[in-house]
C-alpha cells in the first residue's frame, strides 16, 4: 500500500468537496478547482476526509495511488491557504515593481519586461529587499508562472546576476585567471 495514497485528506470546515465518480471539485475560500483524476482510482468523501484507493496492484495503477491523493491534498491546500513562491532579484540596476496588477522588471534589458498575471494568480513586490512573491491558490500554476518569471533573467553562474528562487543555491564559476606577471 501507498505510505501518502493511504493517508486521509482532511477537509477544513471553510472548504467545500464535491466528488461525482472520478471528477473532484473543491471550493474554498480562495477559489475553487476542479479535476477529472484517473478511472481506477476510487475517490470517496465522508466525515470531512477524502479517502483515495486503488483497485488493483498493477504498477502505473500503483503510481496514480499517491499522486492523486497528493494532487487533492494540494487542491485543498490551495482553496483554503494559498501557496506562495518567493523569487529573489540580483544584480546592478536590476529591480521589479507594481504596474497596477502587472509586474514589471528592469533587468539588464533596453525595455522593461511587463508580465501579466493569469487568472488566481497575484504579485506582492518588496523593493526593499528586491523580491517577488507569486501568489495563487492553484500550485501547479503558482510554479509555472514563478518558473517563467526566473526564466526571464536565469542567474549566471560568473556573477550570480539575474532572478532566482529564495534560498536556491547558484553554482558559480570562476573568470578567466588573467595574465601572469613577466
Amino acid at each position: 500500500m501507498s505510505r501518502i495514497g493511504r493517508l486521509p485528506v482532511v477537509v477544513p470546515a471553510n472548504v467545500q468537496v464535491t466528488v461525482d465518480g472520478s471528477s473532484v471539485h473543491i471550493k474554498g475560500p480562495k477559489g475553487e478547482l476542479q479535476r477529472e483524476f484517473s478511472p481506477v482510482i476510487s475517490i470517496k468523501f465522508e466525515n470531512g476526509q477524502i479517502a483515495v484507493s486503488r483497485s488493483s496492484e498493477e504498477p502505473q495503477v500503483r503510481a496514480l495511488h499517491g499522486m492523486t491523493r497528493a494532487l487533492i491534498q494540494n487542491m485543498v491546500t490551495g482553496v483554503s491557504e494559498g501557496f506562495t513562491k518567493v523569487l529573489e532579484i540580483d544584480g546592478v540596476g536590476y529591480r521589479a515593481e507594481m504596474e497596477g496588477q502587472n509586474l514589471k522588471l528592469f533587468v539588464g534589458y533596453s525595455h522593461p519586461v511587463i508580465v501579466e498575471p493569469p487568472a488566481g494568480i497575484s504579485f506582492d513586490v518588496d523593493t526593499k529587499t528586491r523580491q517577488i512573491k507569486v501568489m495563487g491558490y492553484n500550485r501547479e500554476l503558482v510554479g509555472q508562472v514563478a518558473a517563467d518569471i526566473r526564466k526571464i533573467r536565469p542567474p549566471e553562474p560568473y556573477h550570480g546576476k539575474g532572478i532566482h528562487y529564495l534560498g536556491e543555491k547558484i553554482r558559480r564559476k570562476a573568470g578567466k585567471a588573467g595574465k601572469g606577471k613577466k
